[in-house]
């Protein structure tokens, strides 16, 4: 390599740390929306839980996502021998959530009811939970998902009657209610008198994650140590 070789400037270097740099940034500008984002949603979800409920045919006329998490009340008898199981856990217990259709004058209603411990799936194992006659239902209305949530998530198995997502349209077919007027959203039970009671309810998910800002500071940190390690780079060579 002859001494103009060696004090040709690095264009390729310095493009490249710019790209990078475009790159960084643009994450932790993502990043930074995705908060806003995030902390406007847990804001709205707040205000729904804390609402009064309301009949459920009253938010489902609002239309869309705005019902998610507000609370409504139902009345009907739960349908015999009907209950859907999705694998879940509770304040660190392995176990399902109930999901059992209940019939109302405007359809039917999947109510989650609520968490049963691993080992009490089977009814017969906590024949005291059955629900028999009329019932009003409390709590949090829930939009069904429209297809699995992530790749990582298993494929649901109803022929063991065991979900690992909320599948409304498998849950409608394998609970024999096809032909039924089956309403497009869950009902989450809210908590019960007896708290002691299985299922146990007032169990629904809320504390939603929110690290965007420990993201955003980690992209525009890494973007930041790069700037000064290429213009340090460049300072040393401009002194040689």
């Amino acid at each position: 390599m002859t001494q103009d070789d060696s004090r040709r400037f690095p264009w390729f270097l310095l493009v490249s740390t710019l790209a990078a740099l475009v790159v960084l940034i643009s994450l932790g500008n993502w990043q930074v929306r995705r908060l806003a984002w995030k902390e406007n949603l847990l804001a709205t979800i707040e205000t729904r839980i804390n609402a009064a409920p309301v009949p459920l045919a009253e938010a489902l006329a609002l239309g869309g996502d705005a019902i998610e998490y507000l609370p409504v009340t139902i009345e009907g008898v739960f349908l015999a021998d009907t209950e859907q199981h999705v694998l879940s856990t509770w304040k660190g217990v392995s176990g399902w959530h109930i999901y059992q259709p209940l019939e109302t004058a405007g359809g039917v209603v999947f109510v989650n009811r609520g968490f049963v411990p691993y080992d009490r799936k089977e009814p017969a194992t906590r024949p005291d939970s059955l629900p028999v006659g009329p019932q009003t239902i409390t709590g949090l209305a829930r939009m069904p998902l429209s297809e699995k949530p992530g790749a990582l998530v298993p494929d649901n198995a109803p022929d063991m009657n065991q979900y690992y997502w909320k599948d409304l349209s498998a849950m409608t077919v394998a609970a024999g209610l096809t032909g039924f007027d089956v309403v497009a959203v869950f009902v989450d039970a809210g908590p019960y008198d007896d708290p002691a009671a299985l299922p146990v309810g007032g169990v629904t998910n809320i504390d939603l994650p929110n690290n965007h800002l420990q993201y955003a500071v980690t992209w525009y940190g890494l973007a930041l140590a790069l700037s000064g390690v290429a213009g340090a780079f460049l300072w040393r060579r401009s002194r040689a």
